[in-house]
């Protein structure tokens, strides 16, 4: 805790921690009185967030006093949820896992993980060796919903799916920005606190960004440039942009041409994708096509940058290895002004070489590859219901509620109730967790230290900050790094290592900062010099480490150390879009619609919706349609329609704006807090909402990756 000298309880104190509820790493500065917090702005100190603050960071207080969050374990009873002591509450879990994985096998349980769990690094330090303990190959993640097509793309181009491209939005020129949001989402696979006034130095130092998108985003707002594109057709728009630079001889390396290989495969991949044949399909004019790519070309520094839209669509996988390819072979890779490589204080990338984590298993019922050690959570479901060798009996989630976030969650609705045995790690009692018999609660927020391992890996520039816990835990509650060791002890089947039995997330993480490239032992000459953790303690706003540097070839983890640049998966897939290309678009029939999500700067996905100040004013939850298709349809703002598609369907009310494109609704995912059983008090107002995911298409996915394809499915509006 940093305080002041004074110790009367009427003082008032300042803590600063860096902002966990999403990834944009906001330096925060809350005053207490040692039991309560009093105020909270964004600490104007902190190198890398100069004050930024969203309204999720300010509410951390609510958060942490919320009535609602659990704080003692909970059973399952036939009169409903008890508390009971952590003893015993791990001593269910163990028992009951073990009896299932030896009547069944390992793989009879299954593992979920939300989002939240990257955003703790006591998590992301431990829950690896549960996955062992268990070794079960039914994992699951929110990755497979979210940005696994960047990962992909990543390993196979790269060698390693956590050497991701990061715009360096602080010294571009020129940014195109495809299917993403950053003043809605903060930034995403882009940690950039205060992104807006980021996106605003571009404009002010003479630069441009645009934004394409089938929604006028609140980022495209304050573009130079907003163009429409329909849902679902970026991978011609990027084709299209390609066929430019390869088949006009555009193409620079530069300080990458020796170390490529393939350039000679791409040079013809894209010469079917005229701009005049893709117009009509994306929806962007064939002039704007071509200078948007000249422009990109004639700018010395420039970015390509894509995000969710690109990522959760069918063909999520070649958009991302097309827009690394097109920063690629433009020279704006590892290059300053481009896309580059975050050299964070604790490296994600390990240094192995030529490591495949890749289709080494399978899933029983869809034959979906495994990537990184996790199938598709579009196949989850399946994984349960389906009998035989391998089903899941039971399942294990942590700090996710994929009923709300997953494909047709009806569906997995229905099958966690029919499962022998849950447990779930999670501060609530939400539409997911009902389905537990165990639940356990683990601290929040204000009461955990705060390191940020994998938001730091994609800075737009290299920091270093460490938060103490601001309050203590009470009553006896258990740190998410704490029930992980506790159920991994239970489910081991051998004595575990005495440096595990004594670790803690501190000293791991110590031990990583002195290893890390900063670190005192990453040279004679850091010996006594280097990164330490005290160092970051005592630096309570951060450190700032400097601006992204060229990191190749040295951070290439290919067996060749070379940039591949066609991968015979990528180029096998594309020949499956070649065949769709030629035989034409399917076009919408009278009342059908394309379908996006959205997300606004009060949501987190699902989980912030029970703090009355992030939901109260108008509603939310509404199903945006352009003004000239809602005045065809008969329809006004407020009327309530039907949203129906192949898995399901939702009452709406209908949100009539220019901003979005004609043959386009979008309707915000995580909402839906109408589940019987979920204890949130949201499901008593207006913010409740409806889930985007009772109609999303659990059989649309990105064949290449496995990822959900929520983006562009065919919905029909009914009145």
């Amino acid at each position: 805790m940093n305080t002041s000298s004074a110790t009367s309880p009427t003082k008032k104190y300042t803590h600063y921690r860096v902002c966990n509820f999403c990834e944009a790493m906001c330096g925060l500065e809350i005053e207490h009185d040692g039991k309560q917090v009093l105020g909270v702005k964004g600490d104007e100190k902190d190198p890398f967030s100069k004050g930024s603050i969203c309204p999720k960071g300010a509410v951390i207080g609510e958060m942490y006093n919320d009535p609602d969050r659990l704080r003692k374990p909970l059973k399952k009873t036939s009169s409903g949820f008890v508390e009971i002591d952590w003893e015993e509450a791990l001593d269910i879990v163990g028992k009951r896992l073990n009896t299932i994985r030896n009547e069944h096998g390992n793989d009879a349980i299954g593992l979920y993980f939300g989002n939240p769990t990257v955003h703790n690094y006591g998590a992301m330090m431990y829950v690896a060796d549960l996955k062992k303990t268990i070794r079960s190959k039914n994992n699951y993640s929110a990755t497979s919903m979210d940005q696994l097509p960047h990962h992909f793309a990543s390993h196979f181009m790269f060698g390693n799916g956590m050497i991701m491209p990061i715009p360096d939005i602080n010294r571009t020129e020129y940014m195109i920005v495809m299917g993403a949001n950053p003043s809605a989402s903060n930034g995403s696979i882009m940690t950039a606190a205060g992104v807006q006034k980021r996106l605003k130095d571009i404009q002010q130092r003479g630069g441009k960004y645009i934004v394409i998108d089938p929604r006028k985003t609140e980022t495209a707002k304050s573009a130079d440039e907003h163009l429409f594109i329909r849902p679902g057709t970026d991978v011609y728009f990027l084709l299209a942009m390609l066929h430019i630079i390869t088949t006009e001889k555009k193409y620079n390396l530069k300080k990458l041409a020796s170390h490529v290989v393939d350039l000679d495969k791409v040079i013809s991949i894209a010469t079917p994708y005229t701009p005049e044949s893709v117009s009509s399909i994306t929806g962007i004019s064939v002039e704007d096509i071509r200078r948007i790519t000249n422009e990109y070309l004639n700018t010395q520094k420039a970015v390509l940058y894509g995000r969710m839209g690109v990522s959760t669509q069918e063909y999520g996988g070649l958009c991302n290895w097309l827009i690394n390819l097109i920063n690629i072979v433009t020279g704006n890779l590892d290059s300053e002004g481009g896309a580059m490589f975050t050299n964070p204080a604790v490296p994600m990338v390990k240094n192995k070489v030529g490591h495949t984590p890749y289709n080494r298993w399978k899933s029983r019922v869809q034959d979906l590859p495994e990537f990184q050690g996790e199938l598709p959570v579009s196949t989850m479901v399946d994984e349960i219901i389906t009998e035989g060798k391998g089903q899941i009996k039971a399942m294990v989630t942590h700090a996710g509620n994929p009923v709300l976030s997953s494909p047709n969650g009806g569906r997995l609705d229905k099958a966690l109730h029919d499962l022998e045995f849950m447990v779930s790690i999670d501060i609530y009692l939400n539409e997911t967790t009902k389905h537990a018999d165990i639940i356990l609660p683990p601290t929040t927020g204000l009461e955990v230290d705060h390191y940020d391992l994998i938001f730091n890996a994609f800075a737009v520039s290299n920091n270093a900050k460490f938060s103490e816990a601001l309050f203590p835990p009470k009553d006896g509650q258990l740190h998410d790094w704490q029930i992980f060791k506790g159920l991994t002890k239970r489910l081991s089947k051998k004595k575990l290592p005495w440096l595990y039995r004594i670790s803690t997330p501190k000293l791991l993480l110590k031990l990583a900062l002195l290893n890390g490239p900063y670190g005192r032992f990453s040279s004679i000459k850091r010996l006594f010099t280097g990164l330490t953790l005290g160092k970051i303690k005592r630096s309570v706003h951060g450190i700032d480490l400097g601006p992204l540097v060229p990191m190749f070839p040295k951070l290439l983890r290919t067996k060749d150390q070379k940039i591949h640049l066609a991968p015979s998966l990528f180029l096998e897939q594309l020949e499956t879009l070649h065949a769709e290309f030629s035989n034409g678009k399917d076009t919408l029939q009278g009342n059908e619609f394309r379908l996006i999500g959205r997300r606004h700067l009060r949501s987190n996905n699902s989980w912030m919706h029970n703090v009355d100040k992030l939901v109260s004013g108008k509603n939310r939850c509404t199903v945006m349609m352009n003004t000239q298709d809602a005045e065809r349809l008969g329809l006004k703002t407020e009327d309530e329609v039907m949203v129906k598609s192949r898995v399901g369907e939702i009452k709406i009310p209908i949100e009539v704006t220019k901003n979005m494109m004609p043959g386009v609704v979008s309707i915000p995912h995580g909402f839906g807090h109408t589940r019987k059983g979920s204890q949130l008090k949201v499901a008593e107002t207006h913010a409740a909402g409806v889930s985007f995911n009772d109609i999303s298409d659990h059989n649309r996915i990105d064949n290449l990756t496995g990822n959900a394809a929520f983006s562009g499915q065919i919905v029909q509006i009914i009145a």
